[in-house]
């Protein structure tokens, strides 16, 4: 086959696929982040009590004398969100970084449909256990046990599909990051629903998770029916063959037309040589993968930067920010989902989709770091907002506009330019070492969302 025989993606099959499976990787775990009432809400009831009931007496409690919830139960509610952190952004780095550098031992259809099939079945068992009453405290620990396998699987699971999208040209890395923000939109919009529907929890919780099992469903058929397609085989053949083979040394037919700088006959004499490539040992193994994290260093901490200033900020600080106009509005009642969630999510998809139409700056500008540490900005004007309560800092930006430009914005550069990062990392390197590279940027992409988890306390304390 030679460059002019390469076949098309028709009707974008593969692309949509793509598409498909990076809504499939966030939309469960978004879905369990939007129930987050549900559970600390379950927390707040004694056993063998139904949360119908329980939130019928939370109304009664608030009309008469409030009782003081038992020490137990408060404590356990109290504390929900910061272990539900710890216990997802660990896993998450952990097995991000295990599958950096033990992926090639094991299949790839293994670690993606395993991982699926996994999360799938936790999610199963989290919407049967919305009908069983249980204790707070076992209910605590189980929630917290599942919390720690969909994220060690959603690491595997992401590593995996971005080493995936690496083989293919560099834009098939849009669709995964385009369909990871727009599962933020729909979990958005599906709380915005339920608060308007004035639905009871648990039926609102029961709902997320039939959904998620349905997208995990949907996620696994797309990923069976990518061999069939004969774009994607275009990519995936040529493998070396051996009883060693490994993932990551793939040969492939030519490069992608749009980033490929050789003339003709250097394209394939650079085939040839590749194809006498022998099987790595172990040794050299771990030295292919350092001399590709040199290569694709600047990329992988400008990722890993821009998730750390992302998550330091948001929800952790945003999501505490009041509205100055709500007064007894309903608006006050939506300003957070609206302002926070749904403007987030909004500016954060087209930003990742712009890059599937628009890439500016190229792989080695200048101006991708730079534009990448300019984001810094967004740490004091969204920290002088109106963030309540406060003890150190002034409100300078009062009024909601300022504070929903400033997230549209903050938003729009965090998907434009981490899509940009993912897109161009495997790129960087030879056309054989892209899976492991695409695998080492989901890494520091991990490797950032922990970092903000922990930078987040920093500066929530000093508002």
């Amino acid at each position: 086959m030679t460059t002019s025989q390469q076949p098309q993606d028709r009707y974008k099959a593969v692309w949509l696929i793509f598409f498909m499976l990076g809504l499939g990787t966030l939309l469960p775990w978004n879905f369990f982040m939007t129930a987050t009432r549900y559970f600390t809400t379950r927390l707040d009831v004694p056993s063998n009590v139904s949360l119908v009931t329980a939130q019928l007496s939370k109304d009664a409690q608030a009309e008469a004398t409030p009782a003081p919830p038992l020490p137990e139960r408060g404590s356990l509610s109290a504390i929900f969100n910061n272990v539900m952190t710890l216990c997802a952004m660990l896993p998450l780095l952990v097995f991000a970084c295990l599958n950096s550098f033990l992926h090639q031992k094991v299949s790839q259809s293994v670690r993606i449909l395993g991982s699926l099939v996994a999360i799938l079945l936790v999610f199963l068992v989290t919407a049967i256990l919305v009908k069983v009453q249980m204790d707070p405290l076992p209910f605590f620990v189980i929630t917290m046990v599942k919390i720690v396998f969909i994220n060690s699987f959603g690491a595997i699971l992401q590593g995996s599909l971005f080493g995936l999208a690496g083989l293919l040209p560099t834009s098939y890395t849009t669709p995964i990051m385009s369909g990871q923000g727009l599962a933020g939109f729909f979990a958005s919009v599906a709380m915005i629903c339920a608060i308007a529907s004035k639905s009871e929890l648990s039926d609102s919780a029961f709902g997320y998770f039939i959904t998620a099992c349905v997208v995990v469903i949907l996620t696994i058929i797309c990923y069976l029916a990518l061999p069939q397609l004969e774009f994607y085989r275009y990519y995936q053949q040529l493998r070396l063959e051996g009883p060693g083979e490994q993932e990551t040394k793939l040969d492939l037919i030519s490069k992608d037309p749009s980033t490929a700088c050789q003339p003709p006959g250097e394209e394939a004499r650079a085939i040839k040589e590749e194809s006498r490539v022998t099987v790595p040992t172990s040794q050299s193994t771990s030295h292919s993968i350092k001399a590709i994290l040199k290569n694709i260093s600047v990329l992988a901490f400008s990722v890993c930067f821009i998730f750390t200033i992302t998550i330091g900020l948001f929800p952790a600080v945003t999501s505490e920010v009041k509205s100055s106009i709500a007064g007894n509005s309903d608006w006050g009642k939506y300003f957070i989902p609206v302002s926070c969630f749904l403007t987030f999510n909004i500016f954060d998809w087209l930003g990742r989709s712009l890059t599937a139409v628009f890439m500016w700056p190229g792989k080695d500008s200048r101006w991708l770091p730079s534009l990448v540490v300019a984001r810094l900005v967004f740490v004091p004007l969204l920290l002088l907002c109106n963030v309540k309560p406060r003890h150190y800092l002034p409100v300078v930006f009062q009024h909601d506009a300022w504070f929903i430009l400033f997230m549209a914005a903050f938003a729009f550069s965090n998907g434009y330019l981490a899509s940009l990062c993912m897109c161009f990392g495997p790129k960087k390197v030879k056309p054989s070492e892209a899976g492991t590279a695409g695998t080492i940027m989901a890494f520091f992409l991990c490797l950032g969302l922990a970092l903000g988890a922990i930078v987040s306390f920093l500066f929530r304390a000093i508002v």
